[in-house]
């Protein structure tokens, strides 16, 4: 039996990257906290009698990106979620996909990985395939290194390449502002300044580890103490591709946000506020001066991928 089902799964923050030096296979490890926000990717699938699969794809407003900055083809990450549940479940039919994307593109946040979280999902349900959530896992860990925390959402640490999941004990609900451009910053761009600044000792990467202050913020619920800790080994780097960043940065310090720093691998700057008021007043002040495409509020943590039909 099939049916069409549609599925949501949330973009994110890292509330710490550390990011330790390249490995012999290319590789990063990496000691992150995660941090789900309530801004969604909406994946369909329908399918289809034959064996084709498409992919079609829609921006709300709130997400600006230049035009294809989205591969439609084989090589999106949506379509080889779809492709992986069809090898692994030996599944010959084909599939239609329609894609609402609501987290920016390229801005830091996983948005593609939130993609594939979904449509592997959708797909396992559509074609009822019977998936264990552990299976789920295993393919998503073979897509990439964040879309296993999409499927699970919520707060959690990520080891290894970030794919090495467990939850987080976390109290509370945090309010950010996410200022974003409208052209994004390649992460293996990125990385590859992090290990140019390394070669070129302007810089140290260490073996990571997790930051105890963050970790007790947010069992805490404090927001101004996981301000004062947040951590992102990347942002040096990305602000050296996109130097205009640090005048978000420093708007954000200017609004009294409790910690300002750029979200992932950029552009994305991500700025945490007292309450959900005091987001909106950081995000009314960066908006006035313009030096952001989009400007809007969040909150996390927010539930990982979800059946919504």
């Amino acid at each position: 039996m099939t049916r069409e089902v549609t599925v949501r799964a949330p973009g994110k923050l890292n509330l710490q990257l550390s990011v330790g030096p390249r490995r012999d296979d290319g590789y990063h490890p990496l000691a992150t906290v995660f941090q789900a926000v309530d801004l969604y990717e909406t994946v369909t699938a329908t399918p289809r009698a034959d064996d084709r699969f498409t992919l079609e794809m829609t921006m709300l407003p709130t997400v600006k990106a230049a035009p294809g900055a989205v591969p439609l083809d084989e090589t999106n990450l949506a379509m080889r979620a779809a492709r992986a549940v069809a090898a692994r479940y030996g599944i010959t039919d084909g599939v239609d996909l329609r894609v609402v994307k609501g987290v920016p593109v390229a801005g830091g946040m996983a948005g593609g990985s939130a993609d594939a979280a979904a449509t592997l999902l959708a797909c396992a349900e559509a074609w009822n395939v019977g998936a264990t959530r552990d299976e789920l896992d295993e393919l998503a860990a073979g897509l990439g290194s964040d879309v296993p925390f999409a499927l699970h959402g919520h707060t959690a640490v990520g080891l290894g390449r970030g794919d090495e999941l467990s939850p987080a004990m976390t109290h509370g609900e945090f309010h950010w502002v996410f200022a974003t451009q409208g052209h994004g910053l390649s992460t293996p761009a990125v990385y590859a300044e992090f290990d140019r600044q390394v070669e070129a000792g302007e810089r140290t990467a260490k073996d990571p580890h997790l930051s105890n202050a963050i970790m007790s913020a947010l069992m805490a619920g404090d927001a101004h103490a996981l301000g004062a800790s947040l951590q992102n080994d990347l942002q040096g780097p990305a602000l050296a591709l996109a130097p205009h960043l640090k005048r978000t940065l420093d708007l954000a310090h200017e609004a009294e946000a409790l910690g300002a720093m750029v979200s992932g691998s950029g552009p994305t700057v991500a700025a945490l506020g007292r309450s959900r008021q005091h987001a909106l007043a950081i995000a009314a002040h960066l908006s006035a001066v313009g030096e952001s495409d989009a400007v809007f509020t969040v909150s996390g943590p927010a539930p990982g991928a979800v059946v919504l039909n």
